[in-house]
C-alpha cells in the first residue's frame, strides 16, 4: 500500500493532476493506518490507473468497522477527489484523441453510463421534430428539460430524462419554463438546426434567455439571476452536436479536466469562450460526417457525448430513474407490460440504494453518503432509515 500511494510523485503529472493528488493526501493522511491494512497487488504506473485502484480500495477494501465516526468523511472526501482525478485524466485524454479512439472510448464506457438510454433520449428528442417547446404535452417538455418525474411512463419514456444533466432543482427555471415556453422557444430560435452556431447566433440566445430571467421579480425588486445550467441543456437537447450540457458539479471536473479557468454556474461567456471554444479544437469534433450508421449516431451527438470521459463505476448506470420507475411498477405487481430486458425480481442492497438516492428533492450531501448509506442498509436498517440518521447528522 505505500508503494501505491507514494507513486504518483514519481509520474509526470499535469498541473490539475499533481493538485489533485496533493488534495488527495490531506485525506490519506487521516486515513494512513486504515489504508495500511489493505493489501494490494496492482500498481498502476499512470495517474488515471492510480485513481481507480485507490477508488476501489476505498470502496471495497477499507474496513469500515474499525473508521472512527469522523473519519467517515474523510473518506468521502478522499472519494470525491479520486472521482475527479480519474475524470480529468480521462478528459484529458479526450484533448488528443483522434475520431476513431474517440468512438472506441465512448463504446468502452456504454455499459456503465447508460450510453443506450442517453441514445435513446436524444432519439426521442430528435423524433419530436423540432416541435416548440409550447406545443409539447407537459412530460415531453419536462423530458427536453431535464426533469423526471413519477409520471414519465417507463413503457413511453424508456430512458432517464435526467442523463447528461439534471435541472430538478432549478425551481425557478421550471416555473418560468411553464409559464412562458414561448419566451423559451423564442431563445432557442436564435440556434439553427445544422451548421455550426456562431457567436453572435449563441450571445442572441442568451440575451432572450436572461430576459425571462430579469422579468421575474417575486418579491424582489429586481429580477432573477439567469442560471447557466439549465440553458446549457436547452442548447444541448437543441443541438447535441455543439453543446455540452452542465450540471453546477461537472463544471469543476470538466474544467480540471480539460485545462481551464474554473467558471461560475452564471458564467455565459466563459462557457462560450471557454468550454465549448476548446471543444472546437479537438480534432474528432472536426471529423466529417462518417457513412456507418452506429457511428454517425455518435456523431450527431459528439458534443452532448463528452459525459461518457467522466469517471463512473460499475453501479452509475443503475441511478436511472427509468430503471427505478420500471422496477418499482414491476414489483407493486403490475404485469401490463413484458420488459425487455432481465427482470430484477429482488433487489440488491445497491440497487435499493439507488432506487432511494434517485428520489426527487434529496440534497446532494445525502447522495454523496451513498456508501454510508448502503452499509446499514446491508446490515439489516432499512434505505429510509439510513437517510433518515444522515439528515440528523449532517442536515
Amino acid at each position: 500500500m505505500k508503494t501505491l500511494l507514494s507513486s504518483p510523485a514519481k509520474m509526470a503529472l499535469s498541473d490539475a493532476e499533481s493538485s489533485i493528488y496533493q488534495k488527495s493526501l490531506t485525506y490519506i493522511a487521516d486515513l494512513s493506518l486504515n489504508l495500511m491494512a489493505v493489501k494490494v497487488s496492482n500498481h498502476p504506473e499512470d495517474f488515471l490507473g492510480w485513481c481507480v485502484e485507490l477508488l476501489s480500495v476505498c470502496k471495497q477494501g477499507v474496513n469500515r468497522d474499525l473508521l472512527e465516526a469522523d473519519q467517515f468523511k474523510s473518506l468521502e472526501k478522499l472519494s470525491s477527489i479520486l472521482v475527479l482525478g480519474a475524470s480529468a485524466s480521462q478528459l484529458k485524454m479526450a484533448r488528443i484523441a483522434p475520431w476513431p479512439v474517440y468512438v472506441g472510448f465512448i463504446e468502452k464506457q456504454a455499459e456503465v453510463h447508460g450510453l443506450e438510454e442517453r441514445l435513446s433520449l436524444l432519439d426521442y428528442i430528435s423524433a419530436l421534430d423540432n416541435q416548440k417547446l409550447g406545443e409539447m404535452t407537459d412530460l415531453d417538455r419536462l423530458a427536453f428539460a431535464g426533469k423526471h418525474t413519477n409520471n414519465h411512463s417507463h413503457t413511453v419514456y424508456d430512458f432517464d430524462v435526467e442523463w447528461f444533466s439534471s435541472t430538478k432543482s432549478a425551481k425557478i427555471f421550471h416555473t418560468l419554463l411553464a409559464e412562458q415556453a414561448n419566451d423559451f422557444d423564442n431563445a432557442l430560435s436564435f440556434i439553427p438546426l445544422t451548421g455550426d452556431v456562431t457567436p453572435a447566433q449563441y450571445q442572441n440566445f442568451v440575451k432572450a434567455y436572461k430576459k425571462i430571467f430579469s422579468s421575474y421579480k417575486k418579491d424582489k425588486e429586481k429580477g432573477e439571476k439567469s442560471p447557466l445550467a439549465p440553458a446549457t441543456r436547452l442548447l444541448a437537447m437543441r443541438r447535441p452536436d455543439q453543446f455540452i450540457a452542465l450540471t453546477n458539479a461537472k463544471i469543476e471536473v470538466l474544467c480540471q479536466g480539460l485545462g481551464l479557468v474554473k467558471f461560475n454556474s452564471f458564467d455565459f461567456e466563459s462557457y462560450w469562450q471557454d468550454l465549448i471554444g476548446t471543444l472546437r479544437t479537438f480534432s474528432w469534433w472536426h471529423e466529417s460526417e462518417p457513412s456507418d450508421e452506429h457511428e454517425l449516431k455518435i456523431w450527431k451527438s459528439r458534443a452532448i457525448l463528452v459525459d461518457l470521459f467522466l469517471f463512473a463505476d460499475e453501479d452509475f448506470a443503475l441511478s436511472s430513474n427509468y430503471l427505478r420507475i420500471r422496477d418499482k411498477k414491476l414489483n407493486s405487481g403490475d404485469s401490463s407490460y413484458k420488459s425487455t430486458r432481465r427482470v430484477r425480481v429482488k433487489l440488491t442492497p445497491e440497487e435499493i440504494v439507488d432506487q432511494a438516492l434517485a428520489e426527487d428533492g434529496l440534497p446532494e450531501y445525502i447522495q454523496s453518503k451513498r456508501d454510508v448509506i448502503l452499509k446499514q442498509v446491508k446490515a439489516g436498517k432499512s434505505a429510509e432509515h439510513a437517510i433518515g440518521i444522515m439528515r440528523a447528522i449532517f442536515g
